[in-house]
């Protein structure tokens, strides 16, 4: 089946389809990644996005049941040069194009999509949608224009009920923002013992489970659009320590007086370096966001900036002044990406050892200093 990719611009790229047939809108980005397309696509931060892969051929080592970052792919389709209908690997239990229509998420294959990521380089991520070449132009653009991108993304990812993640270690709470499985893999490894909780979970409910540290999660869309976690979070900052990863790094920044804004075309790869400020090392990481801390709005906040994008300078780590708060933009985690920031974890944990446990009422923390 023929279809086509419409962007806002008058943009229409043609080429064939496979996975689902039904016709999708999303904002278009591109992803740089080698390898990785199985944890790309089951990511919960692409929920609502239609994912241009810049490697020419994906599909080729088919698809596992071991790499999912999440049960249920959040993604709304997916771009490619090439899929590959033959996968050639000892893991490989089904196709790429098997798997997007049991998950009813649309695919085309055969574009441009270096003109494509030049595009969004030059213009920046837009709406799109894609359908069959039998569609008329015109009224696809009409609905594009008329459809806007949603803002309740965190609440279509993030798990409905708590979880336990039994373990002997240290008891983490942590906040499902859109959380990819690479996170639990990490504290599950260190013997965590984890709780898993709601995206609206209120900073009581959070301190009554009488965690050793909380962890914020990686999650979908514009932070500002969660304000209810930006006040919980506000009220936890000084209970306990804090780790937060991605989305959670941003809603800390907001939290504390912070700004962010919206990036042009976004960090999605798996080869992104980031410098530490603090010991002078730079790393390779893996990313996926499209909205930074603006660097200016730090200034007057209890925050410290300690690690910034070599590419474009913009935010990648913060701590506070006063209390045990940890953010990274990029993910510590990698799944998929380099490995080299995993003891971003074995820090965090060391932490805890050292700072004491306060575990304040809640009500007493408006009056905490950030």
């Amino acid at each position: 089946m023929r279809k086509q990719l419409v962007l806002e611009d008058g943009t229409v790229l043609t080429g064939e389809g496979f996975g689902s047939d039904r016709t999708r809108f999303a904002e278009v980005v591109f992803n740089t990644g080698m390898t990785g397309y199985q944890e790309v696509i089951s990511d919960p931060s692409y929920c609502a996005q239609f994912v241009c892969f810049t490697y020419p051929l994906i599909g080729n080592y088919g698809i596992n049941r071991d790499d999912f970052e999440t049960v249920n792919p959040a993604i709304a389709g997916v771009i490619v040069k090439e899929h590959c209908e033959h996968p050639s690997n000892f893991r490989s239990e089904e196709t790429l194009d098997e798997f997007l229509k049991a998950k009813d998420i649309p695919g085309i294959a055969g574009v441009d999509t270096r003109k494509l990521t030049k595009l969004i380089r030059r213009n920046g991520t837009m709406k799109a949608m894609i359908t069959s070449v039998d569609e008329s132009i015109d009224h696809v653009l009409r609905q594009i224009e008329s459809t806007e991108l949603a803002k309740d993304q965190v609440k279509h990812v993030s798990t409905v009920k708590p979880y336990v993640v039994p373990g002997r270690g240290q008891r983490i709470v942590l906040v499902d923002y859109g959380m990819k499985h690479g996170i639990l893999r990490e504290l599950t490894k260190r013997s965590c013992h984890i709780t898993v909780v709601p995206y609206h979970t209120t900073a009581e409910e959070i301190i009554r489970l009488k965690p050793d540290a909380i962890m914020l999660s990686n999650g979908p869309g514009d932070p500002k659009d969660v304000p209810e976690a930006i006040d919980t979070i506000r009220q936890l900052i000084g209970t306990v320590p804090i780790l937060g990863i991605c989305l959670g790094h941003q809603l800390i920044a907001l939290a504390c007086g912070a700004d962010t804004v919206k990036m042009k075309f976004g960090h999605r790869g798996n080869n992104q370096p980031v410098k530490d400020l603090r010991t002078g090392r730079t790393y390779i990481t893996s990313q996926n966001h499209g909205y930074a801390v603006d660097h200016t709005s730090i200034d007057h906040t209890a925050l410290e900036l300690t690690q910034v994008s070599l590419n474009d300078q913009t935010v990648e780590g913060l701590s506070h002044t006063d209390y045990a708060v940890r953010t990274y933009q990029y993910h510590p985690e990698s799944s998929p990406g380099p490995q080299d920031t995993e003891h971003l974890f074995d820090e965090f944990l060391d932490l805890l050892a050292t700072e004491p446990r306060k575990l304040k009422e809640v009500e007493s923390c408006h009056s905490v200093k950030i």
